[in-house]
């Protein structure tokens, strides 16, 4: 008989955001996501949560949750009818309480159509602002925004053809709100039909130049060759060979969960390879204004004494950042002015001539001590941004850190998602 005290995290589609391109259905592994000529849905019985949908949806209409009873989750009809989703309800369940295994079943979407696990939260952490999504680019909404770009360099070497540049965008006087973590939709032409590709946002808060109404991303400009003929990626190198004072049409912002905590104890754990760098040095730019803030204000208080102690209250960064080479790491030369006690900079080179490959997880190992701390810390937040190939060894990696220093790992991974802590983003 089914708990009736069973509470589930049910996946649903916003249907005043969704625009209806049918991308969740077509990748939709096991059939879950169906729709009718008003709405794209998700069938509660049959979706694992796998997150196969959740990276290609070009408007982030698919990343929506609510916390229900599983015997009472929102059925398929009921989401075909809908004009908006319904808001968040508090959830009541009788006195009776859970087993072990079922309560683990009520934090972290789970099933058994999947052997893939569930790794990253959806939940954003306690502490976080609250995100602005889809300001542009929505049903019945202004359609995009007009950004021009005030900046475009180039932030590595240029390698077998590829380089990576950090481009900026200023909006003027309309407001365009983003947070560390989210990202932006361009849209450009494809066969005659507008498409949105989205990039994570690479500056804080508060502007690329504090308290500017800008942001930049950070693209890598792809170059392949097929069958000996060169192909270009159509919209990074139109990104890449943008002029100050061009214009790009903007959609968004994007991301919901994916945001960093806001107390100033919390401790940011930043996993990523290439052009994954984009949210952690957000992040990492919004963490070391505010440290500088409260330091420059501790300096100006008639006892200066505090401002040690007050910095040894302030959250620690780490970094874990890989690529091929030193030269095709972007924003290699500003991470070596950073100041050591504010973040601890580990580097990975994959092809560096003459020495073995090394790669982000080799890092985290040589660091299991101080990962094994974080993992144990409520204030302590682990993001994961890169290349897919690298999420298989990034958690069997934490597993076997977690697993030396004698946690239990299921558990300590339902307790990261639970509680907002853990965030994976691959592409």
């Amino acid at each position: 008989m089914e708990n009736q005290n069973l509470i589930i995290q049910q996946h649903l589609i916003d249907p005043e955001v969704c625009i209806r391109c049918n991308t969740c259905e077509a990748t939709c592994p096991i059939g879950a996501i169906t729709h009718n000529e008003q709405n794209y849905v998700v069938d509660v019985e049959i979706c694992n949560a796998c997150m196969a949908c959740i990276p290609p949806c070009p408007t982030g209409a698919i990343d929506h949750w609510r916390t229900v009873l599983h015997h009472k989750s929102y059925s398929v009809s009921e989401q075909l009818s809908w004009e908006i989703l319904p808001s968040e309800q508090k959830v009541e369940v009788d006195a009776v309480p859970m087993t072990p295994a079922e309560e683990a079943q009520s934090t972290v979407p789970h099933s058994d159509h999947s052997e893939s696990p569930i790794y990253t939260s959806i939940i954003p952490p306690w502490s976080a602002a609250h995100p602005y999504i889809q300001l542009y680019g929505t049903k019945g909404k202004q359609p995009f925004i007009v950004a021009t770009v005030s900046g475009n360099v180039c932030v590595t070497e240029t390698v077998r053809g590829y380089a990576t540049h950090h481009i900026v965008l200023d909006f003027g006087s309309v407001p365009f709100p983003v947070l560390e973590g989210q990202s932006i939709g361009i849209l450009y032409d494809s066969n005659h039909k507008k498409a949105i590709r989205q990039y994570s946002v690479s500056s804080p808060r508060n502007g690329e130049r504090p308290g500017y109404n800008n942001l930049s991303i950070t693209v890598k400009r792809v170059v392949n060759e097929i069958d000996g003929q060169v192909v270009k990626g159509k919209v990074s190198n139109y990104l890449c060979d943008l002029k100050v004072g061009d214009q790009v049409h903007i959609v968004g912002p994007y991301g919901s969960t994916f945001l960093m905590p806001n107390h100033p104890g919390s401790h940011i754990i930043m996993i990523c390879t290439g052009t994954g760098s984009a949210p952690m040095r957000a992040m990492t730019e919004w963490s070391r204004r505010m440290r500088n803030k409260i330091i420059e204000g501790a300096n100006s208080l008639p006892s200066a004494k505090n401002v040690s102690k007050l910095e040894q209250n302030m959250g620690k960064l780490m970094l874990f950042f890989g690529a091929r080479t030193k030269e095709e790491l972007p924003y290699f030369g500003p991470l070596q002015t950073l100041p050591k006690d504010f973040i601890d900079i580990n580097l990975a080179f994959s092809r560096t001539p003459n020495q073995a490959k090394r790669y982000v997880q080799d890092l985290l190992r040589h660091k299991a001590s101080e990962v094994s701390t974080f993992l144990q810390d409520d204030n302590a937040y682990f993001y994961v941004c890169g290349l897919r190939s690298m999420e298989e060894g990034i958690i069997l990696t934490l597993k076997d850190i977690a697993q030396n220093a004698g946690l239990d790992w299921p558990q300590t991974l339902a307790k990261l998602q639970r509680l907002g802590r853990f965030h994976l983003e691959t592409y």
